[in-house]
């Protein structure tokens, strides 16, 4: 199926979780997932399904000094 992740169309399996997006891409450390202009919190990663057309944004935080 057919998303936007940061401003690309990217194609992704169907019926994907948040949880399981993120560990295909190997992101690790704190993140942050906006989709649909919404933050899904990450105690909601596991039952929140990636849809057909989502926007989706995500962040990541890195520290340096």
């Amino acid at each position: 199926m057919q998303v936007v992740i940061n401003g690309r169309n990217t194609s992704i399996d169907e019926g994907m979780s948040v949880a399981e997006f993120v560990e295909s891409l190997a992101l690790r450390g704190k993140i942050a997932v906006e989709i649909n202009r919404k933050i899904i919190p990450r105690s909601r990663f596991d039952v929140h399904t990636i849809n057909e057309g989502d926007i989706i944004e995500i962040v990541q935080a890195i520290g340096g000094g």
